[in-house]
This record gives structure tokens, sequence and C-alpha cells, in this order.
């Protein structure tokens, strides 16, 4: 696979491209070098000593998410699928996001705790804790490959480098930044990469809509396929072609449990946040960064959509017929680039891409060498040591998952369409702990035992029901449930929620409950309602509440929806 990626469509950058693609790479090395001063202790490296204002780690919160899932899975997806692809934004994003500034970015940010594992030790005891942190590394050392063979995609398709040089060469440039200035240094670049990404696509998206012939234009062109214009009951997408069970499927396996699974307990996320200057601010971050996420689409979906219509590569793949050239869905957004951006604008539209990658992949190694030296390291293996010998753990950490994350971009190879390998991994880690984790903040009665053993049954549950659908493990699936693509992944989220929530109930009532003041902070009902906002809150103006604005948030993403139903 990777050899055949070596062989396609080249990017015909000149000379002006180049520069501004150096130049993008010097600013990001820079701020690197700049963020290594401020660091004189692991709060620093690995939460940016919670000292960052709320548009700051709100910008970072969605360009950690704005990396390859975003611009090139998304676009795949619009290809692919069509309308029905905004359900991963306005029903599978949006109102996770802000329920996580409303409701439990205050037990985050208001325990102290530097990670969601750390969080979950406090609430559980170390074998949830165990749990939790193992799976959530291994998680991210896939999903970073995931971010890093799509970057080093791009080095390839401009210098037509292997795909295992552009690979190294890649992974350099991410490590050296966050090796050298932590967290900072990955929210700071964050920050710039998404303006850069905004910049890249805006004017992709403008053209692509002139060429086609607006909204009126690609309506008239798919005309023949209504599902490609329709959000509901989105059976393309799901793979179920029961219109009823592939609602169920959109609506509870990506919009209850798949969503709320990512947005509320995956670290990556929260630990934008949780580097804000106060409370308020960290419950804003997730609620400011829900705004431009309900726009994104637009400039990710759409182009995907129309390179299914003009560009011929895709256009054959969608058909089935005549010469794709050797490219997948993943290539959509990269073949418009080819054939509508002259150069200069291909430069910028380059400089998004590779920025929105190097976000990703940063976001992912950031929360690993968090995870790693506070939850499994400082826990497990060495306790007690002074401050400093943690930074260093983490820097030490940050490389090992660099290299670590060159081998897991092969698996991400070996898929057409990368958002069926991303939803197969969400369902596997983030959906049985969002089970435990509810059910134990809502719950004061769920034990220990019942933390640990909940997960397990949960990640067991999705895993089995992943390898007897038709294509969720590739080849060595079964295909005994007639389930493809992201439908498998919905179902396998579905019954990772429902076996660890019955698991954990079941074992709850054999073992033995913890004293309710160890649980004061933990457990909503158990923590003073005072707690869990800022003493300022009330005098701050409607534009700085997190109600408030997540209220309006919540009508715009309403209002957006019926629009495109």
């Amino acid at each position: 696979m990777l050899r055949a990626a070596d062989e396609t469509f080249r990017l015909d950058a000149d000379f002006f491209d180049y520069t501004i693609i150096a130049l993008y790479f010097v600013v990001v090395i820079g701020i690197g070098v700049l963020a290594r001063r401020q660091i004189s202790s692991s709060l620093d490296f690995f939460l940016s000593g919670r000292s960052l204002p709320a548009w700051v780690t709100g910008l970072a919160f969605i360009s950690a998410n704005l990396g390859a899932v975003e611009i090139m899975g998304m676009s795949a997806n619009g290809a692919q699928f069509g309308v029905a692809t905004f359900h991963y934004f306005w029903i599978g994003a949006v109102p996770a996001m802000l329920f996580l500034g409303v409701v439990m970015m205050p037990f985050y940010y208001g325990s102290g705790v530097r990670s969601v594992p750390e969080f979950m030790r406090r609430r559980f005891g170390t074998g949830a804790h165990l749990v939790n942190a193992l799976s959530f590394s291994i998680a991210q050392l896939l999903i970073a490959g995931i971010n890093l063979y799509l970057l080093a995609t791009i080095v390839n398709r401009l210098l037509g480098w292997p795909l295992w040089v552009s690979l190294i060469v890649a992974a350099i440039v991410v490590l050296s930044y966050i090796t050298l200035g932590g967290l900072s240094a990955a929210i700071y670049n964050e920050v710039l990469q998404f303006f850069v990404i905004v910049a890249a696509l805006t004017p992709l998206t403008v053209i692509a809509l002139h060429k086609v012939g607006g909204w009126q234009g690609i309506k008239d062109k798919v005309q023949p396929n209504n599902e490609q214009l329709s959000s509901w009951p989105g059976t393309d997408l799901t793979g179920i072609a029961d219109p009823f069970w592939s609602t169920v499927g959109i609506v509870f396996g990506l919009g209850f449990v798949l969503s709320f699974g990512y947005w509320t307990t995956n670290f990556v996320e929260v630990q934008r946040a949780m580097a804000s200057d106060s409370l308020s601010s960290a419950r804003r971050a997730p609620i400011l960064g829900a705004f431009p996420k309900m726009f994104i689409p637009f400039i990710v979906i759409i182009p995907g959509m129309i390179a299914a219509i003009i560009i011929p590569e895709i256009s054959n793949l969608k058909s089935g017929q005549g010469d794709t050239g050797g490219a997948t869905y993943n290539d959509a957004i990269l073949l418009l680039m080819r054939d509508l951006l002259p150069n200069g604008m291909l430069g910028i539209a380059i400089a998004g891409l590779l920025a929105s990658f190097m976000a990703g992949m940063a976001a992912n190694i950031s929360a690993f060498n968090t995870v790693f030296s506070y939850d499994l390291w400082q826990q497990y293996v060495k306790k007690d040591r002074n401050d400093s010998y943690y930074t260093g753990v983490g820097r030490i950490a940050t490389v090992a998952a660099t290299v670590i994350a060159i081998g897991t971009a092969w698996f991400a190879s070996n898929y057409d369409n990368l958002m069926n390998y991303l939803q197969t991994l969400f369902g596997f880690f983030n959906a049985p702990l969002f089970a435990t984790f509810i059910l134990g903040m809502f719950w004061k009665r769920m034990t220990a035992t019942a933390g640990w053993t909940g997960l397990v049954a949960g990640t067991a549950a999705a895993v089995t029901v992943a390898f007897l659908s038709e294509d969720a493990f590739g080849s060595a699936s079964t295909g005994t449930l007639e389930l493809s693509g992201q439908g498998a992944s919905f179902a396998a989220a579905g019954a990772a929620f429902i076996v660890d929530i019955l698991v954990s109930i079941i074992v709850t009532t054999m073992t033995r409950p913890r004293d309710e003041k160890e649980l004061k902070g933990l457990v909503y009902s158990l923590t003073p309602k005072e707690s869990l906002v800022d003493p300022d809150s009330a005098a701050l103006p409607w534009y700085q509440s997190p109600t408030k604005l997540a209220g309006i948030g919540l009508v715009l993403v309403i209002i957006l929806n019926l629009l495109f139903r």
C-alpha cells in the first residue's frame, strides 16, 4: 500500500509555493523555541501552567481536532456519502462540546487533576485508572499514525520522495516543536494552524463552488442520487439498509455514544481546556470552539462533494467505471487543489493541509506524553521523583511516541476512507470510557470494581462486534453481521456502551461502594454547587457566560440541522 501511494499523482508546486511552505515551517519551529523559555516545571510542560485565556484554548480545542479526520477524512466522506456527513459535526460534535463546557469541565478543572485517567483514579481507584491510561495511550499512538501518514502523503505528493522517507521527515518536524515547548508549543501552533487552515480551504471552496455552478449546480449534478443531498436517514453513510435502524445508528451510535465519548472524555481535547487560566475560561473553551466547528463542514465536506463531480479520478471511483489513477476518496481534496488552484494559492493550501495534520498529530503526542508520564510512569514505575525528572520522562515519551507513530501509520495506509478506521478506534476506546465515566459521575453507588470491569467488558464488546462485521477489521473480519463501514463502528460503539453499563450495574450490586466523603468533587450529587462555578461568574457579561454561550450555540446548531435535513 505504501508503494502504491508513491506511484500516484503529484502536486505541481513551484518556487513560490515552496517558499510559502518553508516559511510556515520556520514559524512552527520558532514557536517551539520561544515556548521552551516559558517551561520551568512539569505543569508548564504538560498543561501550560494553566495560564492561557479562553480564546486561545478554545481555538486550540477545535484545532486539535482539525487534523486528518476533518480535512482528508471528512472530505473523503463528502465525496463518498454527501450531505449525510454533516451529522459528524451538527449531531456528532457540537452538542457534546456544549455539554462538556456546561456540565463536565467543572469536575475536571475544579478537581485539579492533570488528566482524564487521573480523574478515573480518584473516582474508581487504580484498576479503572490503569485500564483507561493504557487504552488511551494505545489509541493516541494509533491515531497519531493516521495524521502522520497523511502528513507524509503531502510531502510525497510535493517532492516525490518515497513515502517511508516522507514519514520520517514529517515526524521529525512535529517532534521538534513538541519536545522543545511541550503543550504551550502545541497550543500556540494550533491557534496559528487554525487560521492557516481556514485561509487555505475557504478560497478552494469558493473556487470549487464557482466551477460547479454553486449549490444549485451541485444539486443538479447529483440529482440522480438523492441520498447524496439528504442527511436522513443516511443509509449510505451507515451501510444499514433499513432507514429506521440507520437513524438509530446515527442518533445513538454517533450522536450520543461516539460523540459524547470523544468530546467529553478524550484527554486530547480536555487537555486544551484544562490549560485555561480559570474555571470560567475552561468552561468557555469547548463552547467557543463549537462555533467554528459548526461551519467547518462548508469548507471540508462541500469540496469533497464537488470533487466527486468534477475530478475524473474520484468520479470514476464513485461510479466504479473508468481509470482512477490509483486515487482513493482520501485524495479528494488534494485532487481538487491540483486541478483548481493556481501557484501561490496552492502553496497556501498545502501549508493549510500540513498545518492540519501537524495539529492533529501534535495533539495526540502531547496528550500521550502527559498520560504516560503522570498516569503510568509516575503512578506505577517511579514515584516521588523531583519535578524535572517527570518533565524529562515526558520528552523521552514524546520521542518514543513519534517513532511508534511511524509504525502505526502503516495501519492507516490500508484504508481507502480513513473515517472507517478512525470510528472503529473510537468505538473501542472512547465509547466504554464514556459509559463508565458518566455512570460514575451521576451514580454515587457505583464501585471501583465496577469501574474497571465495565471498561474491559465494554471494550471487548466493541471489538467483538467489529470482528463480526463485514469490513471493520479488513480481511480479518468474519462478515457474520451484515454491517459495514461506519455503520459497523456505530453498532460497535453502541454495544460497548450498553455492555459497559450493564456489567457496571451488576458488579456494583455485588461489591461495596466507597464512603461518600471520599467522593466530594467526583460525583455530581455530592459536590457543592458553588464549587462548580467561578465566584465572579455572576458578574461576567453575556458573551463570557458559559451557559448563555452554550444556549446560543444550541439554537444555531438546531437551525443548521433543519436547513440541511
